[in-house]
This record gives C-alpha cells, structure tokens and sequence, in this order.
C-alpha cells in the first residue's frame, strides 16, 4: 500500500483523522508556547526606547479616539518596497510600550511609523486643518478643530498610572509629575530640566504655534513627531541570540 493510500485511509475514518490532527495541532502548539515558559523576555532590547511623555501619551490617545489607525499603519514590513518607500522595518521593542498597539492592517495613508521629524510643526498643523492643502490627492478629514480645543489633563497621571499597572516603566516621579512634565513640553519658555532628567530624547516646543495654550493639536503632533525617532538605526545591530 503506497502512502497515497495510507493516507486516503485516515481520511475515510473520521476517528483516525480526529486523532491525527489533534496530534499535529499539539506538537505544534507545544513547539510554539514551550519556550515562552523558559525565556524571559521575547523582545530584544533596543537602546533608545523610553516610554511615551504625557503629552505623547495624550495624542496617542486622540490618535486612537479620532481613528488614525483605521486609515495609517505603524508597521513596516521587512521588503525592501517597504523599507525604500517608508524607512527601516520595524521592531518589536518599538511597541514594547503600546497598549494597544497601532500596527493596522489598512493603509489608505501612507505608514506613520517613521513619519517623527519627517515634516514640520507647521506642516503637520496645516494637515491637520486642511489635509488638501499641502497633499491635494488627500482623502483625510479635516481635524481643525483640535487647534481650539483645550487639552483635557485631568487624568493624565491616572493614565501613565494605568500604563504602568500593565508594565510600562513609569516610576512614581513620572507620574507625580505627569501635569508638569505635559506642559513643559509644549512651552520651551518653562523649565524643562525635570521632563529632560524623565525622558531621554524629548523634543520641547510649542507644537501648534499658539502659547497661550495646550492644545489638542500640540500633544497630536507631538505624539506624530517622536514616531521612529528614538532609535538610532545608523548604529543599529541584531543580537544574534535572544537572552
């Protein structure tokens, strides 16, 4: 009897082929979720990486509120028409600190994870109020509004606490001073000695252009303006085993 055969007979009893494949589906799993059990960590650890500012954090969430996500990836694919088009693939470690993560799956807009320091403030100001203005083929809504719009800090300590519960390294002086370090970042004019000490790499400015207050629009373009900006891939070298 040739393996054909052998095979057609599984198939034609549906307790041996019952069997089979919860046999296949076992080892598989089994290969897949042992070694969880015995490696620490999954994520190789990238220099550079911190965790969000409050104000990043806060247009992290307007991002996720108004949808960004439905229309913009934050996940670029290790192909070389990815890579050339949008930057280096992404890593894991660069969501290390994303609850939920912002991968996507649609791309009616280009790919955000390395849009950081690609444009200016007042780029991203005029597409946020007007996308056709500096991309005419945009199908983008208009998010004007947030210019005008106050940004709620009520609870901005409650959520890097909450992110914290769920393993993001805020220690207690980030989140004692969450309100601080927010408004030191959109103002270059206050002291911003504590936020620097806080967070590695923090760019300080006022986003929006208006002073007199923070904004929805500061803390979205804020949010915008770090995306693939805190590792440096120039330096950038795969461990070759993961520990």
């Amino acid at each position: 009897m040739g393996l054909l055969d052998k095979h057609g007979a599984i198939e034609r009893n549906a307790s041996f082929l019952l069997v089979g494949s919860l046999l296949v589906v076992s080892i598989g799993g089994i290969v897949e979720i042992a070694p969880l059990f015995y490696l620490e960590n999954t994520i190789e650890k990238v220099e550079g990486m911190r965790p969000y500012t409050p104000l990043e954090l806060a247009g992290r969430d307007i991002y996720i509120r108004e949808g960004c996500y439905l229309c913009h990836s934050q996940m670029i694919r290790p192909f070389r028409d990815e890579v050339e088009r949008f930057g280096h693939y992404s890593l894991a470690a660069e969501s290390m600190y994303d609850h939920p993560f912002q991968w996507g799956s649609k791309r009616t807009g280009p790919d955000l994870a390395r849009v950081g320091d690609r444009y200016s403030n007042e780029w991203h100001v005029r597409h946020l109020t007007d996308p056709r203005s500096v991309v005419p083929e945009s199908v983008m809504p208009t998010y004007a509004f947030m210019k005008n719009t106050p940004l709620e800090t009520d609870l901005i300590s409650s959520a890097l606490k909450a992110n914290a519960m769920v393993g993001v390294p805020y220690d207690e002086s980030m989140i004692e001073n969450a309100l601080s370090d927010l408004h030191a970042q959109a103002n270059p004019d206050l002291d911003s000695s504590g936020i620097e000490g806080r967070y590695i790499n923090v760019r300080i400015e006022d986003y929006d252009g208006n002073p007199e207050m923070v904004s929805e629009m500061d803390a979205m373009i804020a949010y915008l303006q770090m995306l693939g900006t805190l590792v440096d891939f120039s330096t950038y070298e795969p461990e070759a085993n993961y520990r």
